[in-house]
Order: C-alpha cells, then structure tokens, then sequence
C-alpha cells in the first residue's frame, strides 16, 4: 500500500488523461455523463497544482495508421463501434480536441498519446517532459479508469513515480468498473484520494 503524506509542488505534475469531446461532449457517441461529472474536480485540482507550482498535462488519446505510433495490425482486427471510436480521435478531427468544459492555461502542456498507457513505448513524450522538470509525482485524473487511467498509473509506478490517483476526479463507464481499477491500484500502485484531500495536500505543501 502506498501513502504519501506530503508533495513537493515543483517537483509534482497533474496529469488529465483524454477528457476529450469524443469521451465527455453531450451528443457524441462515446461520451459518458459520468465523465461530464468529474470536470469540476478536474478543474479544482488543475488550478491547485498549478498556484503550488506544479505542472499541468493534458493528454489526448489519439489514432493514427502513421509508423511507429499506429497500432498492430492485429489490434486493429475489432469491432465496427471500436474502430468508429478511433476514427473519431484522429488527429484534427473535431471530437480529438479537448473537452470545451476543461479550463487548460497557457502554460499547460497537451500531449497526444497513441496506447491506453502515456508510458507504453511509441505512445507519448509525457516521459521525457516528466524527466527533464524533476518530476518525480503525478497526479492522475480522467478517463476512462480502468483503462487509460489505469494503464498509465501502473506503468508510471514501475517507472519510479510516486502516483497518487484521485477517485471522484477519474470516471469509467460503469461503477462496477471503476470501483474495480480502485481497489487493484489502492493495493499496489497508487495512494489513492478524493479530490478534497488532493487539494487539502497541494495546499500544506505549497
């Protein structure tokens, strides 16, 4: 089990994996009202991170046929609703952008990643930014939890990162789902919190 009791802010980055229009837009086919629900939380703590003297990450799961990043052939293989889900965030397409509810800053960083997971290999430079800022903690909010949420909270642990992982900021499509990627990250990789603890902690570390 991990617990953390203190953050060092500068050292510290809020990363909001693929809150994008395909995933949280009314309207869109793959949205889900559960992930409408977090984005005031999202919000809370992408403000707290930065005013500590954090840094803000904002990934977009992205879909590509281009080299290194596109997937197996093999993965591609699935059903006609998966592959209309990848069409939509291609990149430059209207539902690939992020969710118009998220309040993204200047300084923030947005990111395109290509696996479930930011750190998988061809996936994304989250990594190397990571590294070159010193920063050894991150603060993971999104969706889908137990997918991209999950995926990449799992390999930033084996990656050395202190991973803290925020219940009410992450949303799956189902309770049973996302009460299931909690309980496997509570009891290996992440120190699990709620938004207002998050903040409570951001706040005294400041």
């Amino acid at each position: 089990m991990n617990h953390f009791d203190r953050v060092e802010p500068a050292r510290t980055a809020l990363i909001v994996v693929d809150l994008q229009q395909a995933y949280v837009a009314e309207g869109q086919p793959f949205a889900s009202g559960s992930a409408r629900a977090i984005v005031p939380n999202v919000n809370r703590l992408s403000a707290a991170t930065r005013a500590a003297g954090g840094r803000v990450f904002f990934l977009r799961q992205t879909f590509t046929d281009e080299p290194p990043q596109a997937l197996p052939e093999w993965q591609q293989r699935v059903s006609p609703k998966v592959r209309l889900a990848r069409e939509a965030v291609r990149a430059g397409g209207a539902a690939h952008g992020l969710y118009e509810g998220l309040e993204v800053r200047p300084d923030d960083v947005t990111i395109d990643k290509y696996r479930y997971s930011a750190f998988a290999r061809h996936s994304s430079r989250l990594e190397d930014e990571l590294r070159a800022a010193g920063t050894d903690t991150v603060i993971i909010v999104g969706a889908a939890t137990n997918v991209c949420c999950e995926s990449t909270a799992r390999d930033a642990f084996m990656l050395g990162f202190r991973v803290f992982f925020i219940s009410d900021a992450t949303a799956a499509l189902t309770d049973e789902e996302h009460n299931a990627a909690l309980l496997n990250l509570r009891a290996v990789f992440a120190d699990l919190r709620s938004t207002s603890e998050m903040l409570e902690l951001l706040a005294v570390t400041a």
